[in-house]
């Protein structure tokens, strides 16, 4: 420590101490050799007259061997020690004084050379480290202490290592880690093009992100501690599921498990490792796209696609995959051979559903040319049908089904709905199916009955025929006299109409000995509305498809196979809510029970 005249406080790190021992041997031999001459004075006066001595005899001893306990206490004995001290040799120095110029030079090795006090310095060490520096552990802790323990990582020791140990260590621990967290951990010092060339070796790269490879962490004679599969399985079963977070940012734990055929444990840990679980949804990325490394690395990335192109072809082989089913491009199908996700049978179900309706489109399509030459006739005459015991069960049982206008019936209701009317004579509307029909684009009959089919399948999702009809003549009633609804609607341009707002014909199997009418067999749903259950309300609409009444206990578990995760009661009340009503422990779809 150095205090300079200007203030300045310079601190000097010392790497080695020389101690200077004092040494007063040459007294020692002053004071013996002037006892030596005042004996041998005192010895010459004495001698003179005395006679010479008497010759003795000298007995001649020979040294046992030394035992080696022996020896090694001579040695750590202060005698020994006192006598190397004297063997050592001496070193001639050259004193110079303080104000010397030679002094004065090596003086200014303790001041600090640069402009500022803060560049080059030392002290950007940690309270730790720095107290490692000055307590640095003996060689034997070291070999008991272990290099890089699997449950604790210590920064301070993992920075001892080589660069590619810390970064293998590293992404050994934490499994999934993007280029830019893993220098800010290795530290600013460290070169990030040798840090590239490490990673590559110890992880690959998925959505921009680095995920530590498979066979680093299934080592070549390890095995499952779930199920005891070899570490070969293990890490084609990863690599599997590493490669399907290339193509996608969802992952579905049973497409998987049934791909690799290992067990639901084993497929988990893989998941945890480099995703997070989303209800209703699946197995998403743990980490955003890094667009970033993408842009600034794109010879890094092009490696790395080679080398996935390389795990594909060998996966495909392994899993006896199909080419489809293995898309190089993003916008291609990702599901595995066999299997389909929750949209792909979403999917399916609309398909199936048009198959179904093949018929009533091609009679649409005819119903459609007549239509061109439809002429409005002044006023139609339709009758009324009345509310049904089992749609009164229906309002009793689901509250959202009241209207909030009087249901009475009205004396000013003098134009209804004609049942059997040809097509022929019906009113045109402005859309048959989805299609506009020529010149009758501004037709207002044709929007008005269109908002109120879309806004009734808002509220309910579900509806007969023979319940549209009854809401449509409630509607009538509140509208004032001289409405242009007041034309005449036809049953044909209704369920046109309900078909070209997004709506289904679901074919209900009612039973033969069945009392409902033809109109309360025809059931329509609402195939998309825009929020988060429109994959349940299909999959429901499709149970019910094949099935008259079904048990709670079935859709359940349907749902939960079709989407891939367990849904909560919650959101399965909230489905048999928007389409179905209880009764007799029974699930049915809205207005096809019967009592």
């Amino acid at each position: 420590m150095q205090l300079h005249s200007t203030g300045e406080l310079h601190l000097t790190p010392l790497h080695g101490i020389l101690q200077l021992r004092p040494s007063f041997s040459y007294l020692d031999k002053a004071d013996a050799k002037h006892r030596e001459r005042e004996a041998a004075n005192e010895a010459g006066d004495s001698s003179q007259d005395e006679a010479e001595e008497d010759v003795k005899q000298i007995t001649v001893r020979f040294s046992r061997p030394e035992s080696e306990q022996a020896r090694q206490r001579r040695v750590q004995s202060y005698e020994f020690l006192q006598k190397k001290h004297a063997e050592e040799p001496w070193v001639h120095l050259h004193y110079y004084g303080v104000k010397d110029s030679r002094s004065e030079h090596e003086r200014q090795y303790l001041l600090c050379q640069g402009s500022s006090g803060v560049e080059n310095t030392e002290l950007v060490k940690s309270p730790s480290e720095y107290l490692m520096m000055l307590m640095p552990p003996s060689p034997e802790e070291e070999k008991d202490k272990p290099v890089a323990p699997s449950n604790v990582l210590s920064m301070a020791q993992l920075r001892t290592l080589p660069l590619a140990d810390q970064i293998k260590v590293l992404m050994k621990n934490v499994k999934v880690m993007p280029f830019a967290n893993l220098m800010s951990l290795l530290g600013p010092s460290v070169d990030s093009v040798a840090v590239l060339r490490g990673i590559q070796k110890v992880a690959m790269l998925v959505q921009g992100n680095w995920v530590v490879k498979s066979d680093i962490l299934y080592p070549k004679d390890s095995s499952s501690p779930h199920s005891g599969m070899p570490a070969e399985v293990l890490c084609r079963g990863r690599d599997f599921v590493m490669w399907k977070f290339t193509q996608s940012r969802w992952v579905v734990r049973k497409e998987v498990a049934a791909v690799t055929k290992l067990c639901a444990e084993d497929v988990k840990d893989f998941l945890e490792h480099m995703a997070v679980v989303r209800i209703n949804k699946g197995w998403e990325f743990l980490l955003p796209y890094d667009l970033e490394f993408i842009k600034k690395h794109p010879d890094v990335v092009q490696r790395q696609h080679m080398l996935w192109s390389g795990i594909q072809a060998k996966l495909e082989k392994v899993y006896n995959l199909v080419k489809e089913t293995m898309p190089k491009k993003p916008d291609g199908q990702s599901g595995p051979a066999g299997l389909v996700s929750g949209e792909q049978r979403v999917q399916t179900a609309k398909t199936k559903a048009q198959q179904n309706h093949a018929f009533l489109e091609r009679e649409l399509q005819r119903r459609k040319e007549q239509m061109r030459a439809a002429t409005v006739l002044p006023s139609v005459q339709i009758k009324e049908e009345p509310l049904s015991e089992e749609e009164a069960d229906g309002e009793e049982l689901e509250a959202e089904e009241e209207e909030p206008m009087d249901t009475a019936p009205s004396s000013c209701l003098s134009t209804k709905l004609a049942n059997g009317l040809p097509a022929g004579r019906a009113v045109g509307g402005d859309s048959l199916n989805g299609h506009p029909i020529p010149g009758c684009a501004s037709n207002p009959v044709a929007q008005e009955l269109k908002a109120f089919v879309e806004a009734t399948f808002q509220r309910q999702f579900v509806l007969t025929l023979s319940e549209l009809k009854r809401l449509f003549n409630l509607h009538l009633a509140g509208l004032p006299p001289g409405h242009t609804l007041f034309s005449g609607i036809s049953d044909r341009m209704l369920q046109d109409t309900v078909l070209a707002a997004g709506c289904k014909q679901i074919l209900v199997p009612f039973p033969p000995q069945t009392a409902a009418s033809p109109d309360e067999q025809k059931v329509f749903a609402l195939w998309e509305s825009g929020d988060m259950s429109d994959q349940h309300r299909q999959v429901l609409l499709e149970i019910f498809s094949k099935n008259y009444r079904v048990r709670r206990n079935m859709i359940q578990s349907r749902l939960t196979q079709e989407c891939g995760e367990e849904l909560s009661k919650q959101e399965v009340d909230k489905v048999l809510k928007d389409c179905c009503v209880s009764y007799g422990g029974m699930w049915y779809l809205k207005g096809t029970v019967q009592s």
